[in-house]
C-alpha cells in the first residue's frame, strides 16, 4: 500500500540525509584507505632495509604488527567497496520496532551498516538480528534471536522502498503477504544475464533456511523455482557476516557444472562478499583419479542413457545402486584382512626384518589406518629403529615392504578383481571388465566406485580448511557420493539442497532427500521449501500434469499466456523462426531446450544462419542468456522468459524420462511453447 504526501517527503528528507552521510564517509573512508596502503608500502620498504639490524625476537613482532595493519587494511578496503553498491540505492526496507520497555527504533534495511560520527546505526546490514523481524514477521507481536538473548516486542511498521539512481521512487507499507507490490514487480521483471540476490524480497520460509545457526548440517527439498540456489548463496553471506573466523575460502560450493557456476558468480559479490570456492564432483575425480587421463562428466554419463547409446543399463544401474557400496565394503574388508608380507627381508647387510613382526603391525598396531598408509608409517618406523630416528630410510624400507607384500597398489586391478569376485552380485568375465577397466577414458558410474576403493585403501583426500560446503542440484549426488564427500570434508558443515523431482539421473533416484540425514553424524534438520515464485501459474499447471504433482504453490500472478502446443509441424525451420522473432520482441531471454546434444546441434544448423544464436554444452563455460539452444540436462538450475521445449518426433520423451522433461519445462518464467 502506497504512503501519504506528508510521510513521502518525510522519507524523501531521510534519503537526503543518508545521501550525505554516505558521502562523506565514503570521502573520509577513501582517504584512510590510500593513506593504509601508502603507509603500508613505507613500512614493508622499512622493514627490508633494517632487516639485518632486528633479532629473531623483534623481528616476528614486526611481523605481526604488520600482518595486523594489513588485515585492518583489507577490512576498511572491503567495508569501502560495500559502501559503494549503495550510492545509487542505499536501502531497501524499514521496519519500526517496539520493544516490551516501550523502546522505539526506527531500522533501515540496507546490505551493509552506515553509522554516523556518533557511532550511531543508520543503516542496517540486513543479517543483523533485528532485520529478521522485516522476513518473519506481519505487524503485531514478534521477536527476535541475538547473541544477547530472545528480544520481544511489537513490530509496528513494515515499509519498502523503490530506489533508483537515489531517487526515491515509490514507498509501499506491507505485511508479509508473498503477493505484495514489490515481490510481484521483481517476479515480472524480465530474467537478467545472470543470478541476482533479492534481499528485498525474501520470503518466510527462505529465511528459516538463511538464518538457521542451530544445525551443523541443513537438508533443503525445495521444489523448481523455490529459490534453493538464491537461498544457499544467501546464506552463505549470512553465515560470512554472524560466524567468526569464517572467510569465503573457507567455503566450498559443488556446482553441477560450469555454466551453473557462472551463472551464480555475481550475487556474493553483489552483497558485499567474496566469491567462494566453487567446484564439481568431476573435479574432484579428475583430481584424485590420476591413473586415468580422462573422468567422464556427469552430464555425459546421463546423456549416454537419453542418446540410447548405453549398452548394458541393468550393470549401470547396479554400479550406482546403494547395494554395491556394502558388496565393496565386504571385499575391501576381506582384502585388507588378506593382505601380508609373504616373505621376511634384510635391508643393508645387517637389518633383518621379520614378515611375522611386519604382519603384526599391519594388522594391530597401525590397523586403524588405510592399508597403503600403514606401509608408509612401518617404512617410517622401521628406518627410525634401525637408524637411530633417522628418516633417510623411510623410501628404501617402504620399496622393501610392498616387493615383500602378496598385495599390490594396483587399482586397476583390485577393481577388476572385484568384479570377477563372489562379493560382487553381477559379476563380470575378464573380457567384458577390462572393457570398462583397462582404457585411458573412465566412465562416471566407474569413477565412483574407483574413487571409493582407493580412498579406503590409501585414504581420500582430506580438506581441513572448509568449514562450510553447499551442494546444489542433491538429488543427482547417490549416497556413495556423500560418503565420499564425508570423508573429504570431516570438520565441515553442510547445506544440501535439492529437489527429487528433478532427478535426471535414470539409475539412482531418493524417496526423499531427507535418507540424507543418516548419512552425516552431527545434527541435521530437514527443510521443505514448497513455493514456486519463478514460473506462472499457467506453466506450473502445465508442468504438474507431467509428475502429477498436486502441492505446488505458484507466487506469481497469472499473465493469461496459455502454453503454446505445436503438432504436425510442416515447415520446422519457418515455425520456429516466427516464434523465436515473437518471443524476442517480449522477452529479453529465450531458449530452446532440447532432449539431448544431438538434437540441439541438429536445431543449431537448422537456424544459425538466421539468428545470432549460441549452442550451449556441458563444457561450455561462458554463454549469452539472451537466446540459446541447450539440452535439458545442461539447464539444470538455469531460469528464461520464454521457452521452446523441442524434441525430435523419433527421439520423444518417455514416461521414465518424464522427470527430465518436467526440468525442461520448469525453465520458463512466463511464456511455453512446446513442439512435439
Amino acid at each position: 500500500m502506497a504512503i501519504g504526501e506528508i510521510e513521502l517527503e518525510k522519507e524523501k528528507k531521510i534519503l537526503k540525509k543518508v545521501h550525505r552521510l554516505l558521502e562523506a564517509t565514503l570521502k573520509d573512508l577513501g582517504v584512510d584507505v590510500s593513506q593504509g596502503d601508502e603507509d603500508l608500502v613505507e613500512f614493508k620498504k622499512m622493514m627490508w632495509e633494517n632487516a639485518n639490524s632486528f633479532d629473531d625476537g623483534e623481528a616476528q613482532q614486526v611481523i605481526t604488527a604488520t600482518s595486523q595493519e594489513a588485515n585492518k587494511l583489507i577490512q576498511r578496503k572491503n567495508y569501502y567497496r560495500k559502501l559503494c553498491q549503495l550510492k545509487n540505492k542505499p536501502y531497501f526496507a524499514s521496519i519500526v520496532f517496539k520493544d516490551d520497555d516501550g523502546t522505539i527504533s526506527n531500522i533501515y534495511i540496507s546490505l551493509t551498516y552506515l553509522k554516523d560520527k556518533n557511532l550511531n546505526n543508520i543503516l542496517y546490514d540486513w543479517r543483523s538480528p533485528i532485520c529478521s523481524l522485516f522476513y518473519d514477521y506481519e505487524t503485531g507481536p514478534c521477536e527476535y534471536n541475538a547473541p544477547g538473548g530472545v528480544f520481544s516486542g511489537e513490530l509496528k511498521r513494515k515499509r519498502q522502498y523503490k530506489i533508483e539512481q537515489d531517487n526515491l521512487l515509490g514507498v509501499f507499507d506491507n505485511s508479509l503477504n508473498i503477493d505484495d507490490e514489490i515481490l510481484q514487480e521483481v517476479l515480472a521483471t524480465e530474467s537478467s544475464e545472470k543470478m541476482r540476490h533479492v534481499v528485498n524480497t525474501i520470503q518466510q520460509e527462505q529465511n528459516k533456511v538463511i538464518r538457521n545457526l542451530e544445525d551443523n548440517n541443513l537438508i533443503v527439498q525445495g521444489i523448481a523455482g523455490s529459490g534453493k540456489t538464491t537461498v544457499a548463496l544467501h546464506r552463505i553471506a549470512f553465515l560470512l557476516y554472524r560466524l567468526e573466523r569464517l572467510n569465503s575460502n573457507n567455503i566450498l560450493i559443488f556446482s553441477p557444472n560450469n555454466i551453473f557456476a557462472e551463472y551464480i558468480s555475481d550475487v556474493l559479490p553483489s552483497l558485499g562478499e567474496h566469491n567462494t570456492l566453487q567446484t564439481t564432483f568431476n573435479d574432484y575425480l579428475t583430481c584424485f583419479i590420476t591413473e586415468y587421463k580422462e573422468i567422464e562428466t556427469y552430464t555425459d554419463f546421463v546423456s549416454r542413457f537419453y542418446s540410447s547409446k548405453e549398452e548394458n543399463p541393468e550393470l549401470v544401474k547396479y554400479k550406482q545402486s546403494d547395494e554395491i557400496i556394502s558388496d565393496l565394503d565386504e571385499y575391501l574388508e576381506n582384502y585388507i584382512k588378506n593382505a601380508k608380507m609373504i616373505n621376511s627381508f634384510t635391508e643393508g647387510e645387517v637389518h633383518k626384518v621379520d614378515k611375522e613382526e611386519i604382519n603384526n603391525l599391519l594388522h594391530n598396531k597401525y590397523d586403524r589406518l588405510p592399508l597403503f598408509e600403514r606401509i608408509d608409517e612401518i617404512a617410517k618406523k622401521l628406518s627410525a629403529s634401525f637408524y637411530k630416528g633417522s628418516g633417510k630410510k623411510n623410501r628404501t624400507f617402504a620399496k622393501l615392504l610392498r616387493e615383500n607384500a602378496n598385495f599390490k597398489k594396483d587399482y586397476k586391478e583390485i577393481y577388476k578383481a572385484f568384479w570377477q569376485s563372489d562379493f560382487c552380485k553381477m559379476p563380470q568375465s575378464e573380457a567384458i571388465s577390462k572393457k570398462f577397466i583397462n582404457k585411458k577414458f573412465l566412465n562416471y558410474e566407474d569413477a565412483l566406485i574407483f574413487a571409493y576403493i582407493k580412498g579406503k585403501l590409501e585414504g581420500f583426500l582430506y580438506e581441513a580448511t572448509i568449514k562450510q560446503v553447499v551442494i546444489d542440484e542433491a538429488q543427482d549426488y547417490n549416497r556413495l557420493q556423500y560418503i565420499i564427500i564425508n570423508q573429504i570434508f570431516k570438520k565441515a558443515d553442510f547445506t544440501i539442497l535439492g529437489d527429487i523431482n528433478q532427478n535426471i539421473n535414470p539409475y539412482y533416484s531418493y524417496n526423499s532427500l531427507e535418507d540424507l540425514k543418516e548419512i552425516f553424524e552431527h545434527d541435521t534438520k530437514y527443510i521443505e521449501l514448497l513455493k514456486t515464485y519463478r514460473s506462472s501459474p499457467e506453466i506450473i499447471n502445465y508442468t504438474n500434469k507431467i509428475l502429477n504433482l498436486q502441492h505446488v504453490n505458484a507466487i506469481r500472478k497469472e499473465n493469461n499466456k496459455p502454453i503454446v502446443i505445436r503438432k504436425n509441424i510442416q515447415d520446422l525451420r519457418q515455425i520456429i523462426l516466427a516464434d523465436i522473432k515473437k518471443l524476442q520482441k517480449e522477452y529479453k531471454s529465450t531458449a530452446i531446450i532440447t532432449k539431448d546434444d544431438a538434437t540441439a546441434e541438429k536445431i543449431y544448423s537448422l537456424i544459425s544462419k538466421d539468428l545470432n544464436i549460441s549452442l550451449v554444452g556441458a563444457n561450455s563455460k561462458v554463454f549469452q542468456k539472451d537466446l540459446i539452444i541447450i539440452p535439458a540436462y545442461t539447464a539444470k538450475g538455469l531460469e528464461f522468459d520464454s521457452v521452446i521445449i523441442y524434441n525430435d518426433r523419433s527421439n520423444s520423451y518417455h514416461i521414465n524420462e518424464k522427470n527430465l522433461l518436467y526440468v525442461a519445462c520448469t525453465r520458463c518464467q512466463h511464456e511455453l511453447y512446446i513442439y512435439n
